[in-house]
C-alpha cells in the first residue's frame, strides 16, 4: 500500500455540531483524549446516536488517521466483550459505541465516558466535566465524565463563536456550525503537528551527503528526549491562543498508536526519497 494514500475518516460528511454538542463545551479535552488514544466509551439509547458520535470522534484528529481499534456500536455478543468489560487490567485503547444498560455497570470503571441522548441533541443541552467520580454509572445526564487531567486550556472564543446567532438573529444552519468545529479542530491537528514535521525534516541527511556513488543514507532516528526539549523551548503557535503544557502531552502521544502510525508513514515516505 502506497504510503501516499490519502485516508478519509468517514465516507460521508458528518454533522460534528449534533454528533458531538453535549461535549462541545470541553472540546479541547475531547480532542486531547482522541489524540493520545484514550480509552473511550460512548453510550446512548440509540444506535444511531453512539454511532454517529463515535464516528465524529474519530474525525477530530483529521489529517493524522485515527490507528487504534474503534467500535461505532458495540454490543455484548462481540467476541471482545470480556477482554474489554475485565476490571484486571487496564482499559484497552479504544473507541466503544455501546446503547445496552447493561454497560452502564460493567464499564463505569473506563477513565472516559461521554453519554448522548436524544434530548440533549435536541435542545443543545451543555454539561459539565467531573473528574475521578465515583458515580459514573447512575449518572444518565448527556455529557462527558473522565479521570483525564487537560493539558490545553479552553478556546472561550470558539464556545462564544459557536453559540452566537447568525446574522438574521436566529440560530445558524447546521452547516456553518459544522464548518467552525471542523476548522477548529483541523486548526488543533495541524498546528500539533508541525513541531513533528520540523524536528523530522531535520533528522534528513544534509545534501552534501547524498552521493550517487555511495548508499543512499537513511533517516536518523527519533529521539524522544530532544524533541521534547525542542517542544518544551518552543511549543506550538496556536493562532486560536490556546495555551497548554505541551511537554506532557507530547510525551503521551509519543507513546500512542497514532504517532506510531504517523511516523511509520512519514519515516517510509522519507527514507523512500533518499
Amino acid at each position: 500500500k502506497s504510503p501516499a494514500m490519502v485516508v478519509i475518516p468517514s465516507v460521508h460528511e458528518l454533522n460534528l455540531y449534533q454528533s458531538l454538542n453535549p461535549i462541545l463545551p470541553h472540546f479541547e479535552t475531547v480532542w486531547e483524549l482522541v489524540l493520545i488514544n484514550e480509552p473511550i466509551v460512548v453510550m446512548s439509547s440509540s444506535p444511531t446516536l453512539c454511532a454517529n458520535a463515535v464516528q465524529a470522534l474519530i474525525s477530530l484528529i483529521h489529517p493524522l488517521k485515527y490507528c487504534s481499534d474503534y467500535r461505532p456500536f458495540f454490543t455484548i455478543h462481540d467476541t471482545e466483550f470480556k477482554h474489554y468489560t475485565t476490571r484486571t487490567q487496564a482499559p484497552p485503547q479504544v473507541v466503544l459505541g455501546v446503547t445496552n444498560p447493561f454497560f452502564s455497570k460493567t464499564l463505569e470503571h473506563w477513565p472516559n465516558i461521554i453519554r448522548i441522548t436524544d434530548q440533549s441533541i435536541d435542545e443543545g443541552r451543555s454539561m459539565t466535566s467531573r473528574r475521578n467520580t465515583s458515580s459514573q454509572g447512575g449518572d444518565t445526564k448527556a455529557g462527558i465524565s473522565t479521570k483525564h487531567k487537560p493539558h490545553l486550556s479552553k478556546n472561550k472564543l470558539f464556545g462564544k463563536l459557536l453559540h452566537a446567532k447568525g446574522v438574521t438573529g436566529g440560530k445558524r444552519p447546521l452547516e456553518v456550525q459544522n464548518a467552525m468545529i471542523r476548522r477548529h479542530a483541523l486548526e488543533l491537528t495541524t498546528n500539533f503537528i508541525i513541531p513533528l514535521e520540523r524536528y523530522l525534516a531535520s533528522l534528513m541527511p544534509l545534501k552534501r551527503d547524498v552521493s550517487p556513488w555511495r548508499p543512499p543514507p537513511t533517516l536518523k532516528e527519533f529521539d524522544e528526549e530532544q524533541f521534547i526539549k525542542m517542544v518544551e523551548g518552543a511549543g506550538p503557535h496556536m493562532t486560536a491562543g490556546i495555551r497548554g503544557n505541551w511537554g506532557p502531552l507530547y510525551k503521551k502521544f509519543l507513546r500512542s498508536p497514532n504517532f506510531i502510525g504517523w511516523y511509520r508513514v512519514r519515516r517510509e515516505e522519507a527514507n523512500q526519497k533518499l
